[in-house]
């Protein structure tokens, strides 16, 4: 099938070339001249593990392009994925203005013969959006297009793995045409019994943001409870455990930590706040689990103003992990955004490291690296040495079991801030650690002849 993406963001590019790699005639296109003649290149723009090497293959063997000339690309597809942004306005509500310009570009560029054409949303969008695009080709041309939903459903971290091998495939059509033109685009990934459910339009933009709202709800959820065990003198881990091996709940989503962030969860619950609220369906739950993960993402530098006061001048903190996840370059809404700040902005510097996010450090914080408040280093180790403490905002896996007396010997005091519970309490006391995590009874270090012992074992 001849496709057209426009828009080559996180989820952009990877419909594009995962479609590309099932045998479709794929055009990316977008306006960032930039970010195309990179991707001409054989450059990425952003890092998703597997992603540049299926770029390489299906640019060498002519089944992807990408280009700026948005009109004619849509003009020439039969298929055409809106993939634009949708970033949230100042009461939350998604901003549509990019996906209904992509819908004006259609309209304008519809051929007076030839097949069919489909326009999908694929961006995340608010129930209604469907009906907004429709009108808006419906401006330029009398054409029949059949206007679908497919939200996606892509981890980032995992985004070419999610694609090529779905849990499901939510399409929302309201034709018999696309339902078969879609069930035939998606065929090849859903090989091995996994769903296509069909649906009407409304649904299926409802059905994404519902997805994300819930996920959000769960990790809120389990960090107010992580928020009960400290007070009572509780473990969150052993709580996960006793509710995740319920059947009706499961494990995924349930882990304590620092809050969620990213481009999709913080914008689709607001959204999606914003959606009830203009519907007269009462949203309060969701505004609990905005409020739990705003005040969660303070967490780790409430926790180190507990420990120092709140003047932290003179004093040094080794941060590792800038990304809000890992495998991921991605730092919109990451928690490291609030931390790194707030120490700064209490006299501190901070010494951070992040496996592949420092281009994107470099841009958020470019004010603070001019200073010098923020210093960069290549490897995790350099940032402790002389640091009064080492603050793990995102679980790498190259932290997770790191040689535990180079870095008390490297640390100016044996004092760890554990934002994703990596290591067991017991465990780092006896290694003659402070360590303070989340939703866990902070220890304080062994004595120093069981210390130098247990790390010697």
């Amino acid at each position: 099938m001849r496709i057209t993406v426009v828009g080559t963001g996180y989820v952009g590019l990877v419909v594009g070339v995962c479609l590309a790699e099932t045998g479709n005639d794929v055009v990316c296109a977008d306006v960032d001249a930039g970010k195309i003649g990179r991707l001409n290149a054989g450059e990425i723009p952003i890092y998703e593990p597997g992603l540049e090497p299926m770029v390489e293959r299906n640019l060498r063997e002519g089944r992807i392009s990408f280009t700026t000339e948005v009109a004619s690309a849509v003009g020439g597809a039969e298929i055409v994925f809106i993939a634009v942004g949708t970033p949230p306005g100042e009461d939350g509500s998604a901003d549509l203005q990019h996906v209904l310009a992509v819908a004006d570009t259609i309209g304008r560029n519809m051929p007076d013969d030839g097949p069919e054409k489909i326009v999908i949303t694929k961006s995340t969008v608010p129930v209604g959006t469907a009906a907004k695009v429709r009108a808006a080709i419906a401006r330029h041309t009398g054409r029949r297009v059949h206007v679908c939903s497919n939200p996606e459903f892509l981890k980032e971290g995992a985004a070419v793995l999610d694609f090529m091998k779905p849990d499901r495939v939510v399409v929302g059509v309201d034709s018999e045409y696309a339902r078969e033109k879609l069930g035939e685009l998606y065929s090849p990934f859903v090989r091995t019994g996994n769903p296509i459910l069909f649906m009407d339009i409304a649904s299926a933009e409802i059905t994404k943001y519902a997805a994300n709202a819930m996920l959000a709800t769960r990790i809120s959820f389990m960090n107010m409870i992580a928020g009960l065990c400290e007070a009572v003198g509780a473990d969150v881990s052993h709580v996960r455990q006793g509710i995740g091996t319920d059947e009706r709940i499961g494990p995924g989503f349930l882990f304590a930590g620092i809050g969620y962030g990213g481009s999709c969860f913080p914008k689709d619950v607001k959204a999606l706040v914003h959606t009830l609220r203009e519907s007269g369906v009462d949203g309060s739950i969701l505004d609990g689990v905005e409020k739990v993960n705003e005040a969660q993402k303070r967490l780790l530098l409430d926790r180190v103003v507990e420990r120092y006061g709140a003047d932290l001048a003179g004093r040094t903190f080794a941060v590792w992990g800038l990304s809000f996840k890992p495998e991921t370059d991605d730092m919109r809404e990451a928690p490291s955004l609030t931390v790194v700040r707030g120490l700064v902005e209490r006299g501190a510097r901070v010494l951070a490291h992040d496996p592949e996010a420092e281009h994107e450090a470099q841009r958020y914080f470019a004010d603070l690296l001019e200073t010098g408040e923020l210093v960069l280093r290549e490897h995790n180790y350099d940032c402790l040495e002389g640091a009064d403490a080492l603050l793990v905002l995102t679980e790498w896996s190259p932290y997770r079991n790191p040689d535990f007396p180079r870095v008390q010997a490297l640390l100016g005091e044996p004092v760890i801030f554990d934002g994703r519970n990596l290591w067991d309490p017991e465990r780092m006391r006896d290694l003659g650690f402070e360590y303070v995590s989340v939703g866990r009874v902070a220890v304080a270090a062994a004595q120093p002849g069981r210390a130098l012992a247990a790390a010697g074992a």
